[in-house]
């Protein structure tokens, strides 16, 4: 795994379940987290994020095999 997608999957693990994150633009960190996307949208911009990626977390992690 890349160690840009293994920063990637340790936030994604760290962040709150069923909610909206932003992560800076090079997705290395997470800027805002929120209820809706309205919030966590606004949220990353006061924080002075210009181009966040912004994305839902699922309820639960389901597991992966391959």
């Amino acid at each position: 795994m890349s160690p840009e997608n293994e920063i990637r999957l340790n936030l994604l693990r760290s962040a709150p379940l069923d909610a909206w994150l932003a992560l800076s633009q090079d997705e290395s960190r997470i800027v805002a987290t929120g209820t809706d996307y309205e919030e966590v949208a606004r949220k990353a911009d006061e924080a002075g994020e210009a181009d966040p990626v912004i994305l839902k977390t699922p309820p639960v992690w389901a597991p992966f095999s391959v």
